[in-house]
């Protein structure tokens, strides 16, 4: 094993380190994207290919993988020069574009996991998981919510997020977690936690995203940084409905 990868010994065997490094990842959205990025590298896999147009605000520091000092730069270059700056031989692809409904299907063939960390301001992000099954290539779709992360992988032979949207609804992020509440609630594990910071949303005056914490940022890319090594070496994992759920928050408080 390469002494880079000495300390994942016991771990992850030699034949698996080898196997994860040449795996091909598609990063669809360098927002919470980016940490699963550092993670996945540092844990192995060498090979990530990473799209997005958008460029680092100020207000992405609280949860993303960025400076100060990349404030205005394009988030992908920012990206892969610090991927690089971590493993010099990586195959980092940044491809500094928006994901668009006339070329979602242009750049997903050739992976064989995506992670889907694009804005559900448009239909995108639904088509490119409709995309990606034609060609089997598991999605994972991570959510930051705070004091917990959320993790949900789209399989070619399972349902997808449409199954749970609703015709006067348009999917997005806060959806998906209302419906991960209802599920736990339906199976005797009720998140009050969730649906109290889900209301408090909702009745914000203002028009804003969902807040996020950087906590939940670092821990969603442990889980899809798993997820991507049960994924390379055929292990099992859920598939949706099915979901994982990780938090730090005490239920009683």
């Amino acid at each position: 094993m390469e002494d880079r990868y000495t300390r994942n010994r016991i771990y992850i065997n030699k034949e698996e380190q080898e196997i994860i490094k040449d795996f091909p990842i598609l990063l669809a959205g360098s927002g919470i994207g980016s940490i699963i990025a550092e993670c996945a590298l540092r844990f192995g896999f060498e090979n990530i290919t990473i799209i997005d147009g958008d460029q680092v605000e100020r207000s992405n520091l609280n949860r993303q993988n960025y400076t100060e000092d990349d404030i205005d730069t394009n988030k992908v270059d920012a990206l892969s020069k610090r991927l690089l700056s971590i493993n010099k031989n990586a195959k980092i692809k940044s491809l500094d574009f928006f994901l668009t409904v006339e070329n979602v299907g242009e750049y997903i063939s050739g992976h064989k996991a995506a992670i889907n960390a694009l804005d559900f301001s448009s239909p995108v992000p639904l088509i490119f998981d409709t995309a990606c099954q034609k060609l089997d290539i598991p999605i994972l779709h991570p959510y930051n919510i705070g004091w917990g992360s959320l993790v949900t992988v789209i399989a070619k032979d399972g349902l997808s997020l449409n199954s749970i949207s609703k015709p006067d609804e348009t999917f997005n992020e806060v959806m998906m977690v209302k419906y991960a509440s209802s599920y736990l609630r339906f199976w005797g594990n009720p998140q009050k936690w969730i649906d109290d910071i889900i209301e408090k949303y909702k009745n914000e005056e203002e028009d804003l995203p969902p807040p996020q914490l950087s906590i939940a940022s670092w821990s969603v890319a442990a889980m899809c940084t798993h997820l991507l090594y049960n994924i390379a070496t055929e292990k099992k994992f859920k598939k949706f409905p099915e979901f994982y759920l990780s938090k730090i928050i005490d239920d009683h408080l």
